[in-house]
C-alpha cells in the first residue's frame, strides 16, 4: 500500500514558519486546538515540530518570559524536545507506523526535504479498523 493514501495534503494542514513568533504559534494552536504543530523553513522544508510542551518549558527557563513578551521570541529560538520524524512520500508502509507508534501525526517530505502534508495516526487506526470490520 502506497502511504499517499493517508495523505492530508499541506493546504489543509496546519503549519507556521520558523520565522514565526511564539505568540503567534501560541495563538494558532489555540485556535485550532492542536497540542502540536509542524514548523517549516523559508525554502518549505520540514524543520521539526514543536509542542505545547516545548512552549511551556520555554516559559520556565526563561526568566521575564510572559505572554505578552512571547512575541519577541522566534520559534527557531525554541528548544523542541522530542524529535518528532518525517517521512518520505516514497516510505513504505511499515516505516509510516513505526513512526506513527509515537507520534500523533507524521510529516510527509518529498525527495528534496519539502513538506507536502501529514498523515495522522488516527486515519491509520480507522482504516485498519474499518478494514478488520469486513
Amino acid at each position: 500500500m502506497n502511504i499517499a493514501f493517508f495523505l492530508t495534503p499541506k493546504n489543509e494542514v496546519v503549519c507556521e514558519s520558523c520565522e514565526a513568533t511564539m505568540r503567534q504559534v501560541m495563538e494558532k494552536m489555540e485556535h485550532h486546538g492542536y497540542t502540536a504543530i509542524p514548523l517549516i523553513d523559508k525554502s518549505g522544508k520540514y524543520v521539526g515540530t514543536l509542542t505545547e510542551g516545548d512552549l511551556l518549558w520555554k516559559l520556565k527557563n526563561t526568566p521575564d518570559l510572559n505572554f505578552k513578551n512571547t512575541e519577541c521570541v522566534k520559534v527557531k529560538e525554541i528548544d523542541r524536545r522530542v524529535s518528532h520524524k518525517s517521512v518520505s512520500i516514497n516510505s513504505d508502509i511499515e516505516n509510516l507506523i513505526n513512526l506513527a507508534i509515537n507520534q500523533n501525526f507524521v510529516p510527509v517530505v518529498d525527495d528534496n526535504g519539502i513538506f507536502i502534508g501529514i498523515i495522522k495516526r488516527s486515519d491509520i487506526i480507522n482504516y485498519c479498523y474499518n478494514e478488520m470490520k469486513k
